[in-house]
């Protein structure tokens, strides 16, 4: 049965490209596939998205979003800002860990293709910055932290955490005593951002 193109949203295309992702690969999924699955003329999938370029953009977009968009809670949340950003990088990390152990095929496809969406990664890289960056301010506003740029703070602690949430260290994430060794570089990350400047 073919889908109403009037009734054809960009979610359902979304959710379709997702599995059609899935299934052939980033190298192989083409608008025609995605087209074929809902059962309409490619036509009306370009009527949502202008180019398999922005389709594949917004894929990956809504799926980085799904990783970002919770952790605002924490970032703009109460409490001292060293529990904020111990909760926040602990389910960053552990919200890749279960995507990964729970669909290891899609989540393979999607750095495939996120690694040809450099711009796309990027936004998503200031964003998690972002949010670090705010959970920092509020830090030094309180007194609790010192730094003298939350930005560049929240983009060190991002960058130094890699090993625990950057989809390129992926086979290290089943070793035993991840947990302790995340809990120890952000021990020491917290440190710094408590040390005052000499002088």
């Amino acid at each position: 049965m073919s889908t109403d193109p009037g009734t054809l949203s960009a979610e359902r295309i979304l959710d379709t490209a997702e599995e059609v992702l899935r299934r052939f690969g980033p190298a192989k999924a083409t608008v025609l596939d995605v087209a074929r699955a809902l059962g309409v003329s490619h036509g009306s999938v370009y009527r949502h998205f202008p180019s398999k370029a922005a389709l594949r953009a917004a894929v990956a977009e809504r799926w980085l979003a799904r990783v970002s968009t919770p952790l605002v809670e924490i970032a703009t949340g109460e409490g001292p800002a060293a529990d904020r950003l111990r909760r926040w990088l602990r389910e960053l990390s552990r919200s890749k860990r279960r995507i990964a152990r729970e669909d290891p095929e899609l989540f393979d496809n999607f750095q495939r293709l996120a690694a040809q969406l450099e711009d796309v990664v990027a936004t998503h890289l200031e964003v998690l910055a972002g949010q670090l960056a705010v959970i920092v301010a509020d830090g030094v506003a309180t007194g609790e932290f010192t730094a003298a740029d939350p930005a560049l703070a929240g983009r060190a602690v991002l960058q130094a955490t890699a090993r625990f949430h950057h989809p390129a260290h992926v086979s290290e994430w089943t070793e035993p005593g991840l947990e302790d060794d995340m809990a120890a570089v952000v021990a020491l990350l917290i440190d710094g951002l408590r040390t005052r400047p000499a002088g």
